[in-house]
């Protein structure tokens, strides 16, 4: 009866079987081809621009999604609104929030400028890249290469915006040692990673194609500076600044700054060179040759500057932004952006600058403007308290070296000696800049170094010296 039951059932679904294959067998998928953009109006010379500016979906961006989700959260995605919403803005302004020649290899009029559609409103993927109408026209033909080198002087990249009274971040960096290749340091391969903008970019795993990428590769004495696109990401606005690597964490491996500076900060019995570059050791509180007499504990000799006081770091003094004005009219004269890259630059007409001057004529913004000195002339005191007591200390351990053995200073035997570590703290005390990024710990290790050549050598100290730690930070 079960069975029976079954195979009737299955008799009653046999007519609708040719119903359900025939409703799938006849369903029809219709494609059709749409276009990718409107057609370009006369004068764009091959900028596609938009596909959607309410949107902000570039032309790019139907294809390379990936860069189209970071870039529309930068501030280069806003450009247009940007200069709308400032009551100064006036049309000559345009060029730089709009695409057209500025940034990249063209030149003359196009896109923007040439036709004023809102199609080029912002600063785009073409901004930088170039016209893009062959690339979608033919893919294989390539993504048109952004450059990477920068200068005032040239008709491509970040300095035909980035510059002016306005933003005169490539006028600034350009002064700068960030702004030069130093022939001897690309010379020699381990250099290269920190001194040349194309072997920085390796060096952090950064493996974009650029336009002047396979020329100075290819050549040994054709390097790049260390040009805005190293440190900053035109990509993305995951770190603020468009950063590569975040400026507020205390580690050398992912504080941007200090994945250069901190060569030798510590020493190094594999090698007769003296510190290097010891600005983020210094900084966090670990750097030098620690002797054994040294007993003070690392939270008494971070200096305030690489503590939470200073949440920027190396950034909060070394790029500080603020408008000059001119001291008798109050007028407006140009916004510093910071990119000497220097604490306290020296002066002209109230413009800050390159080059060595006198104390008194050096801009202390950096070290007021956080409320960390009240003024100035604290923070010149303050500078001038460190500098006297780091001369007084370097110069007695240059007497007490003179007395050491020589066999104490064997550059090949892979050990450290007292002397050595002497030396070291003496040299490391001496690099520019040193007592301000850690007075505390440069003072201790003067002291314990004097220490210590005493009981291991039985050298006396001069008299005179104060063993006392007069700069030593109050225990917290």
């Amino acid at each position: 009866m079960r069975n029976t039951r079954r195979l009737r059932f299955a008799f009653l679904l046999l007519p609708l079987v040719p119903v359900f294959v025939w409703s799938c067998v006849d369903e029809r998928i219709v494609f059709r081809d749409r276009e990718l953009f409107a057609p370009l109006p006369s004068g764009a010379a091959s900028f596609v621009g938009y596909t959607d500016e309410t949107r902000k979906l570039t032309v790019c961006g139907n294809c390379h999604v990936g860069p189209q989700s970071r870039w529309v959260n930068t501030k280069h995605a806003d450009a247009w609104a940007t200069l709308q919403a400032n009551p100064g803005a006036q049309a000559f302004c345009e060029g730089c929030h709009t695409v057209n020649a500025l940034g990249n290899p063209e030149t003359g009029d196009a896109g923007y400028t040439a036709t004023g559609d809102v199609r080029y409103h912002d600063v785009q993927c073409e901004s930088c890249h170039g016209p893009g109408l062959d690339h979608v026209q033919n893919p294989e033909s390539g993504i048109p290469l952004a450059p990477l080198f920068v200068d005032t002087m040239i008709t491509r990249g970040c300095g035909e915006c980035h510059t002016g009274t306005h933003h005169p971040f490539v006028d600034e960096w350009r002064q700068s040692g960030h702004g030069h290749v130093q022939a001897s340091a690309a010379g020699r391969v381990e250099c290269r990673g920190c001194h040349t903008g194309e072997d920085a970019l390796l060096a952090w795993g950064v493996r974009n194609d650029y336009l002047e990428k396979d020329s100075v590769m290819a050549n040994a004495t054709a390097h790049l500076p260390i040009t805005c696109g190293v440190c900053h990401d035109p990509h993305s606005a995951e770190i603020e600044g468009q950063l590569r690597f975040p400026i507020d964490v205390r580690s050398e491996e992912e504080n941007l700054c200090m994945k250069c500076h901190h060569k030798r900060g510590v020493p190094d019995p594999t090698t007769f060179r003296g510190p290097h570059s010891p600005e983020g050791p210094l900084l966090l509180g670990y750097g030098g040759w620690w002797p054994p007499l040294l007993t003070f504990s690392r939270d008494t000799i971070v200096g305030t500057h690489g503590s939470e006081a200073n949440p920027r770091l190396c950034a909060g003094c070394h790029v500080r932004s603020y408008a000059v004005t001119d001291a008798e009219t109050g007028d407006f004269q140009l916004n510093v952006t910071g990119h000497l890259f220097q604490a306290i630059p020296c002066l002209e007409n109230g413009i800050p600058t390159t080059g060595d001057c006198a104390d008194t004529e050096r801009s202390y913004v950096s070290c007021t403007d956080a409320g960390c000195h009240g003024n100035a002339a604290a923070a010149r005191n303050a500078l001038a308290t460190v500098d006297l007591r780091i001369t007084n200390l370097t110069n007695t351990i240059a007497q007490m070296l003179t007395q050491v053995p020589a066999g104490e200073f064997v550059d090949t035997d892979n050990r450290y000696t007292t002397g050595e570590g002497a030396r070291f703290n003496r040299e490391l005390a001496l690099v520019p800049g040193s007592g301000v990024h850690n007075p505390f710990l440069i003072e201790s290790l003067l002291l314990s170094s004097i220490a210590q050549l005493q009981a291991d050598y039985g050298i006396p100290v001069p008299p005179g010296v104060n063993l006392d730690n007069t700069m030593q930070k109050p225990p917290r």
